[in-house]
């Protein structure tokens, strides 16, 4: 059986959420409800990734259908044995991203000393722009993420995620991803070839 541990951007990322053929949220979860039911697979989603994603979209009456679907549920984190050689990329990129974004404040701060009065907001929204694309771009960088990865690794599911740094250390962790653009056409192909009930 086939089990996907999904993160918010299935429903709120606009480039996701509009293959299910909806223009809106809640129509497109109306839809995922009714592929998730017929498909004969199982959904998971973390808890703190659950209320993030209640912060971003009103589920109203569809909410319990919603948890009836998908199960919401933490990884076993005190339990959970990940492989060292993740713990040691991750400080390495992290100490790679500090140095770039200490290079990125240098740069502007020279450049500080060459700005005139109107042109300051303009620069330390640059700074921002790339310190935070320095930082934070490609990496995991939430909690959420972290229960995301830490549950589908428990599971041995398949996320199901927009976010390029979950993408990539599901990937180095050898958690199998999908692309959440295709996860439709998935519901929709394990709907199709069910075995019929006997």
């Amino acid at each position: 059986m086939e089990r996907f541990v999904l993160d918010t951007s299935v429903f709120t990322n606009p480039d996701v959420y509009t293959t299910f053929g909806e223009k809106d949220q809640i129509g497109a979860i109306e839809n995922f409800i009714h592929l998730a039911v017929h498909s004969g697979a199982e959904f998971y989603m973390p808890f703190s990734v659950y209320e993030e994603m209640l912060k971003m979209v009103d589920l109203g009456p569809l909410a319990p259908e919603f948890e009836m679907i998908v199960k919401i549920r933490s990884p076993r984190r005190h339990n959970l044995m990940i492989p060292s050689e993740v713990l040691y990329e991750l400080i390495e990129e992290l100490r790679h991203r500090i140095n770039k974004g200490l290079r990125i404040a240098e740069e502007h701060t020279k450049e500080a000393g060459r700005i005139t009065e109107e042109n300051v907001g303009k620069v330390i929204n640059r700074l921002r722009e790339k310190y935070r694309e320095a930082l934070r771009q490609g990496i995991i960088d939430s909690r959420e993420d972290v229960d995301v990865l830490l549950l589908a690794y428990e599971l041995d599911g398949t996320v199901v995620t927009a976010d390029e740094g979950l993408r990539k250390w599901a990937d180095k962790v050898g958690i199998k991803i999908i692309d959440p653009r295709n996860f439709r056409g998935i519901l929709e192909s394990l709907i199709k070839h069910k075995p019929a009930a006997k």
